[in-house]
């Protein structure tokens, strides 16, 4: 399981600082498109990148570096650093840098029918009016899917993006939050029980239902809500502790991750330090320190 391995580097305070160390750059598109048909993009471009056209998707995005002008529905928009862009279903947009500086800015479409399987708002989609928001919660949310573009995120981590991006949306639309399910901490705890046991395997959103009986966006909602964290978060920090203990006790890195559940020490390492701050190295030798 890949996840995103990079949340840190995109965040309200390092969008910053990414357009203060960014100078000029070339105009490009990175996409990415996961099995499941999910787009993810970063788009980096000077004066006008893209004439009016529309989705069938929610669009949503955060904007990086430079401004981001959009006309929408009506109106013309401006984004900047820090801010969350929200584009509902078939409204017509373009896209523009809206200075000399230009633009860096990411984004993912997500099909209404997965906002609409979280539950978040049964009955309808949520419709936010203003397309540039400032919202904590979504931002990280996206922030976390969009870290890494490179890498395709697992079941569980995808569940737990979408269960707080539709939250946000909702929230955002002003509507009534789902409430709480009865059977919610019994269910989280055979979920912490299973991922506890089994944090080395690959485990499935439809293992995790199975063992819950709770569909994977309650799970995803009803696990952060009593835990604090979601249930990949949760198998990924178990992960670690098991590599931890292996390299504590001598084993090379490159067993010890391994061994742990990780693809490799590359992937090892990345979670390590967005974990602990530093790689597994560095804080191997500072205990060795006298």
């Amino acid at each position: 399981m890949r996840g995103v391995e990079r949340a840190e580097a995109l965040s309200p305070t390092s969008a910053a600082g990414l357009e203060r160390s960014c100078g000029r750059f070339s105009d490009r598109l990175r996409v990415s498109i996961d099995d499941g048909g999910v787009e993810r993009l970063e788009a980096r471009f000077h004066g006008n990148g893209f004439s009016p056209h529309r989705h069938d998707t929610y669009a949503l995005g955060l904007t990086l570096h430079g401004v981001q002008t959009f006309r929408y529905r009506g109106a013309l928009r401006f984004s900047r650093p820090g801010n969350v862009i929200v584009l509902h279903p078939d409204e017509v947009h373009d896209g523009a840098a809206g200075d000399e500086a230009g633009l860096i800015y990411r984004m993912i479409y997500l099909p209404p029918e997965m906002i609409a399987a979280t539950g978040a708002s049964p009955g309808t989609l949520p419709f936010v009016a203003d397309p540039i928001v400032s919202d904590p919660g979504l931002w990280q949310a996206l922030a976390d899917i969009l870290a890494d573009l490179d890498g395709e995120p697992g079941d569980l981590q995808m569940d737990d993006v979408l269960m707080r991006v539709a939250a946000g949306l909702v929230r955002q639309a002003g509507l009534r939050q789902a409430r709480a399910s009865a059977t919610a901490e019994a269910a989280v705890r055979r979920a912490r029980d299973y991922l506890e046991a089994h944090a080395v395997e690959a485990v499935s959103s439809e293992t995790l239902e199975a063992v819950t009986g709770l569909d994977r966006y309650e799970l995803a909602r009803q696990f952060r809500r009593l835990t604090g964290t979601s249930p990949h978060r949760f198998m990924v920090m178990r992960r670690l502790d098991r590599a931890k203990r292996l390299i504590a006790r001598g084993n090379r890195l490159a067993d010890a991750a391994l061994d742990a559940g990780f693809a490799d020490q590359a992937h090892f390492t990345r979670h390590f330090r967005s974990a602990f701050g530093m790689t597994p190295g560095r804080w191997l030798a500072m205990q060795r320190v006298a």
